[in-house]
């Protein structure tokens, strides 16, 4: 409920519009007011749990976490780079490909030709929609075949 709340009260910061004309600040609002609606919820649930019905709380998952948050952050050093280290940007496609190859590692039995058949749908899909459809300007593909940098 407070991160919601936080990017609902931080949206109003910028031109909102309405939902024809939208503003920078439209999407963070909405998505601001429904994390903070699905916090309300799930809090209203748990606090209508008597003892009796509850379960205990699991291990932590550490391996899934671990992937998951390693292959957000892999992906945004490729597509953009770290100039700091000299690192040049791989673009999206190759960030694409090692998201999905790192996060999909999260899972106890992942399979090669699934993650592969998953991270080439998702490349294309993200290539169509990104950069043909909304004409977004980040690189696509990595500095040394494209000769930008």
């Amino acid at each position: 409920m407070g991160t919601g709340i936080a990017f609902a009260w931080g949206a109003t910061n910028y031109n909102v519009g309405d939902a024809i004309r939208m503003g920078p600040g439209y999407f963070p609002l909405m998505l601001g007011v429904l994390m903070a609606v699905v916090g309300l919820l799930v809090s209203l649930k748990a606090l209508g749990r008597t003892s009796l019905e509850s379960e205990k709380i699991g291990k932590w998952a550490w391996r899934p976490l671990f992937y998951v948050i390693a292959a957000n952050v892999v992906f945004g050093i490729l597509l953009a780079g770290l100039r700091s280290i000299g690192l040049p940007a791989f673009g999206l496609i190759v960030g694409i490909y090692a998201l999905t190859f790192i996060a999909s590692m999260a899972q106890a039995s992942w399979k090669l030709s699934t993650t592969l058949l998953l991270a080439t749908v998702l490349a294309i899909g993200s290539y169509l929609v990104f950069v043909l459809a909304l004409k977004l300007q980040f690189p696509v593909w990595p500095e040394f075949i494209t000769g930008q940098g």
